[in-house]
């Protein structure tokens, strides 16, 4: 980013978001200072809604710190978890694309920062970039596969092969620890990202617990043989 001396400064270390994610770190410098000059920064405590189903999608966000819930809602007051977006990853990108209404419910998961970038600002910045342009339609295709996996493990899995699946899939994205891969979320978050009661859950959970596969802490669960729990995924049902 220009100084006052028109020379080029490190962007805000809150930024370090957008120069990492693969999406944007192979931009020319001049591009990423750009975008990055478009950016400004929220944050949210646990709870607090970042945007709800229907609202105006008028901007693209990243995670810098914490995450975010993404869910739906029936009038009944039914809810599923669809997603939960970690640091370093976007979300948001749908509405931002298409200009129309948002098609889930965001809520900050956890305290987040949120690095956030306008329509107005994005998608003439975006046409600029042929290459991005690319990533972000890749980006739309593996949301559209992984709602489809999702649909056909509702469908056809039986619940130790959807729970090992939501797992693995949660996994995957976080940071592996020595003692194995955290994932910070409660039983009955995971029962409504399954469509099964907590009761079930923990039931299933704890019989991975006796054999080692996962740990059962405090508001999360610790992911100790993913492989063991892959191939239950696979198979769509319990060994």
């Amino acid at each position: 980013m220009p100084d006052k001396n028109g020379e080029s400064s490190p962007a805000p270390p809150r930024f370090s978001v957008l120069r990492e994610h693969h999406f944007f770190c192979e931009l020319e410098p001049a591009a990423l200072d750009q975008l990055c000059r478009y950016a400004s920064t929220r944050n949210f405590k646990r709870g607090a809604t970042v945007f709800a189903k229907g609202d105006a999608g008028n901007c693209l966000f990243a995670v810098a710190s914490g995450s975010v819930k993404m869910s739906i809602s029936s009038v009944e007051g039914r809810s599923a978890i669809l997603n939960i977006i970690g640091k370093g990853e976007i979300f948001g990108e749908i509405a931002l694309l298409d200009g129309g209404p948002r098609t889930t419910d965001a809520t900050a998961h956890s305290n987040c920062e949120l690095v956030v970038l306008d329509r107005r600002d994005f998608l003439p910045f975006l046409r600029q970039q042929p290459s991005l342009s690319m990533k972000f339609i890749n980006l739309l295709c593996a949301r559209l596969r992984w709602s489809s996996e999702q649909i056909e493990h509702v469908i056809l899995q039986d619940l130790p092969g959807r729970l090992a699946g939501v797992l693995i899939g949660l996994a995957a994205r976080r940071p592996p620890t020595p003692a194995g891969r955290p994932i910070a979320i409660t039983q009955q978050e995971i029962g409504e990202m399954v469509g099964m009661s907590r009761e079930s859950i923990n039931k299933q959970l704890r019989a991975w617990a006796a054999s080692e596969w996962v740990r059962l802490e405090h508001g999360s669960v610790l992911i100790l043989d993913a492989a063991a729990l892959a191939a239950v995924a696979e198979s769509g049902h319990s060994a």
